[in-house]
């Protein structure tokens, strides 16, 4: 099969050594729960883990769209990380139809760019030079950080891979009929019989074929083995169940998210990750399945 080589050095999607987890956080890279950002200066997450949606509103107005909370605290993470100060927002969430137009333009803008999805900013933060934030972003294996030479840089939470004026691929057939297609759980760390949703990014041909049954795959020593398999949901029920069609397809990237399964009660704590494949495939560079960030399993009941 065509399995996307996320492993590759462009693709990588997570770290195989991420930071130590932070109190109450379920993302590998998380700050402190408080950050200065654009209008923005307070807590989001309080000790308990619970997010403020009062906070996280005022923060999303500066961004211009969702601004997925993965991406706020990835942010969150570098500002303590550099003991920055206020992280200014100079490109954030763009449309798919903005995104296009601006292409057209002449922009540096990807035609997979993870701004579509809320995952991305382009940024820069008082006190600390920009390029020091791409060397660090780069090393770290995590995320995508483009930089050109100018105040701002281009971060992401999308697979990990890193650019310049020189490197970038835009204009290229990179991202073509889907090949840097790419699936994304909402955290990092779940504890057994909790819900997950997932979001495919990156497409970029239309329709997708996407199998209602997803696997679950935990890793044994350098290899993975399937534990389970799930009935897929869309939305916030199971009223919602994608099995109802053979192969379902989709057509936007608005479509392409709030894709829902319940995880094993009794599911054992190690790391894992989500296989979906896709079918009646009309794309031929496309893969034949994915798998999602990897993701933990820790001991203990849901939450």
């Amino acid at each position: 099969m065509k399995l996307l080589a996320i492993t590759a050095i462009l693709l990588v999607s997570i770290s195989s050594t991420p930071p130590q987890e932070k109190a109450a956080s379920r993302y590998f890279y998380s700050g402190d729960g408080a950050i200065d950002i654009a209008a923005f200066k307070g807590t989001y997450r309080d000790a308990s883990g619970n997010y403020n949606p009062a906070a996280l509103a005022r923060i999303r107005k500066s961004y211009g769209g969702p601004m997925e909370i993965r991406f706020i605290e990835f942010l969150d993470y570098l500002q303590d990380h550099f003991k920055g100060g206020k992280i200014s927002i100079t490109s954030g969430y763009r449309s798919p139809k903005y995104n296009k137009s601006i292409r057209k333009k002449g922009a540096l803008a990807g035609k997979a760019s993870m701004h579509q999805y809320a995952m991305a900013a382009d940024i820069r933060m008082k006190g600390v030079q920009t390029k020091k934030i791409w060397e660090y972003v780069r090393d770290l294996n995590y995320g995508g950080a483009g930089y050109y030479q100018g105040a701002n840089v281009h971060l992401d939470v999308g697979p990990s891979r890193f650019w310049d004026q020189n490197t970038s691929k835009v204009g290229t057939d990179i991202a073509d009929e889907n090949k840097l297609i790419t699936l994304i759980q909402d955290k990092d760390i779940y504890y057994p019989g909790e819900d997950m949703n997932l979001r495919f990014v990156r497409m970029t041909a239309y329709p997708i074929g996407v199998s209602p049954k997803f696997t679950l795959e935990r890793k044994k020593g350098d290899g993975w083995k399937p534990t389970d398999s799930f009935e897929v949901s869309r939305g916030t029920s199971d009223s919602s169940k994608v099995s109802r069609v053979a192969c379902p397809k989709y057509s936007s990237i608005a479509e392409m998210k709030n894709f829902r399964v319940s995880l094993p009660h009794k599911l054992k704590p190690g790391r894992y990750r989500i296989v979906a494949e896709f079918c009646e495939e009309e794309w031929e560079a496309m893969p034949d399945e994915i798998s999602s960030y990897e993701f933990v399993v820790k001991q203990g009941e849901t939450r």
